[in-house]
């Protein structure tokens, strides 16, 4: 499904950018647009926080391969 990628990009977006926080203690994010406080930082962090909590409906469903979908 494409929203499941859609936000598995974004967590993996989030992951990164976590991991220079608590690696170099640089966000990226507050870096590209212009601090933690500005609008659109915050929107992004908004975004990310949603597609993580879409990506735990993931843990709970059924594993469908593709054969199984055309029968």
């Amino acid at each position: 499904m494409i929203i499941d990628r859609i936000a598995l990009a974004l967590l993996i977006i989030g992951g990164i950018n976590w991991g220079s926080i608590g690696l170099f203690q640089f966000d990226i994010v507050a870096w590209i647009f212009g601090g933690q406080a500005a609008i659109v930082s915050r929107i992004i962090y908004v975004v990310v926080a949603l597609a993580a909590l879409w990506c735990i409906s993931l843990l709970f469903r059924e594993n469908v391969t593709t054969e199984e979908r055309d029968i």
